[in-house]
């Protein structure tokens, strides 16, 4: 790999530089969401039960989206 960016011109040379580290920081994005997602899965699971407990008795009202 580094002897295929050495044969780039540098403009080029920069240009995948710059590419790769926005590619690095989208990936280091994308853990920081896994792991706060992994984090929260217990209570993300608990109010999903509770939504479904909610929505089964009958206490459950359709989103009024204009009231937002």
């Amino acid at each position: 790999m580094t002897r295929m960016m050495e044969s780039l011109p540098e403009p080029a040379q920069n240009q995948v530089v710059d590419q790769l580290r926005e590619y690095v920081a989208d990936l280091q994005d994308n853990l920081r969401w896994i792991g706060l997602i992994k984090k929260t899965q217990p209570q993300l699971a608990a109010a999903a039960r509770r939504a479904r407990q909610e929505i089964a008795a009958g206490l459950a009202q359709p989103m009024d989206y204009d009231r937002l």
